[in-house]
């Protein structure tokens, strides 16, 4: 089954259909008629999953602070703090994406913002074309990660662990990440200056107060976002799926604050939420659905007495699950691992003696490669795609800039795994336990 999924997808047909195809012919010459049964169950209970409610809540609020504009003087801010150090704008790209990532919640729509406020300033100013490109890559993925995220959202469910807890334990991984980001650029760069040369003194001759005030300003809409949904869990006020809702009614109050409301702005935001929602709704359910045939049949217990009788032990049979979960993000859209591995994956954890939530975490890290792994890697072509032409920005570029973020990321995981506390300190603090 999970071979025809790989054949399936190489063809170019959408993920959904051929998960559902493949779930719905093999199902039935298997288990017949009763397999109409298993998918028709398995569709029905996604369908009513509440917690799900909060995809297109977090998409919506992500798609009014992208076009609304209100995070575009943030990159301006960065620019005359950082612009003066080598690699000062790449870590500012990184830094930029790391507010994002709190805001959006969507790769697509982060990726495309940073390529489009961030990389011509670099690549003009003579930043070696790999590293501006790495560092837009890398710092737009992190919305995938850092909560609110999408990707949470739908592990919660299918992991059957607390979403609030999830959204908990990826801040620190999250800021870990972009920590390691700045690190490699900031050392990159003083090794070899060319790579991130500082931008003129002309260009940066700001006096300070106005700096600050407008630093404070750009940072003030994502504060706000981000305790509305954030603050509101943490302190045991909301569960996610409310928390969602309060984040979008924020991001429309701040749009009407700073002037910025439009009805043409709501339209397409709530068109835009429509497309997105659906495409992950659609690819779930019939992810939910080709699973429950899987399991029905016994590839769950397949696949979990593989893992468990892998060398090295319990560490061996993690490491195992970290390659498993790796490859296939270099061949399957993040949304369709989630929803057909992690129901399969997420019970041979306690199996093995992990805490369910640090186990799901590092799943959910390690997935943060499959963005920018090809050959299926989103933010690589979101990136070539969205770049101006006159920057001559190659897939090759792209590639070659996002392999060191890549070795972080890894170097991430390590580090997690040594400290489980970067994890799970957090959630540990948490009031309730949404």
């Amino acid at each position: 089954m999970i071979g025809s999924i790989f054949v399936g997808v190489l063809t170019g047909f959408p993920l959904a259909f051929v998960v559902g195809s493949v779930g719905l012919i093999v199902g039935y010459m298997t288990l017949g008629p009763q397999a109409f049964e298993i998918i028709y169950g398995r569709l029905y209970s996604l369908s009513l999953n509440y917690p799900l409610l909060a995809v297109p809540l977090f998409t919506f609020m992500g798609v009014v602070l992208q076009k609304s504009g209100i995070a575009d003087g943030l990159f301006d801010a960065l620019y005359l703090w950082l612009g003066g150090f080598r690699g000062g704008l790449a870590v500012a790209t990184v830094l930029f994406g790391t507010v994002l990532a709190a805001c959006l919640g969507v790769i697509t729509a982060a990726v495309t913002m940073l390529t489009l406020i961030a990389l011509t300033p670099m690549v003009s100013r003579g930043y070696d074309k790999s590293l501006a490109c790495g560092a837009v890559c890398a710092g737009g993925t992190l919305g995938i990660l850092i909560p609110p995220s999408v990707m949470l959202v739908i592990y919660g469910p299918m992991a059957q662990i607390s979403v609030g807890k999830l959204f908990m334990a990826a801040i620190f991984p999250g800021l870990l990440l972009a920590t390691l980001y700045c690190l490699y650029v900031a050392v990159r760069c003083l090794l070899q200056p060319d790579m991130g040369p500082s931008i003129p003194v002309e260009d940066r001759t700001v006096p300070f107060a106005v700096k600050t005030k407008k630093l404070v300003y750009s940072l003030f809409p994502p504060a706000i976002l981000i305790l509305s949904v954030l603050g509101t869990i943490f302190f045991g006020i909301a569960p996610p799926t409310e928390a969602a809702s309060v984040g979008a009614f924020a991001a429309i109050l701040l749009t009407v604050v700073y002037r910025k409301f439009s009805w043409g702005m709501l339209s397409h935001t709530a068109i835009e939420t429509l497309r997105v929602s659906s495409f992950v709704l659609l690819i779930g359910c019939l992810s939910f659905a080709f699973v429950g045939v899987f399991i029905s049949l016994g590839g769950a217990e397949v696949v979990s007495r593989v893992i468990l009788a892998a060398p090295g032990g319990r560490w061996g049979a993690f490491l195992m699950v970290m390659i498993v979960v790796f490859m296939l993000g270099m061949f399957i859209d993040w949304i369709g691992i989630v929803f057909i591995m992690v129901p399969i994956l997420s019970p041979i954890g306690p199996q093995l003696g992990f805490d369910a939530l640090w186990f799901g975490m590092m799943i959910c890290v390690n997935l943060q490669m499959s963005f920018m792994t090809p050959p299926f890697a989103v933010a690589i072509f979101v990136c070539r795609g969205t770049a101006a032409p006159e920057l001559g920005v190659t897939i090759s570029d792209i590639i070659r800039g996002v392999i060191p973020f890549v070795a972080m990321i890894v170097l991430g995981l390590v580090l997690c795994t040594i400290f489980p506390q970067i994890i799970l300190w957090l959630p540990s603090q948490m009031i309730t336990g949404w």
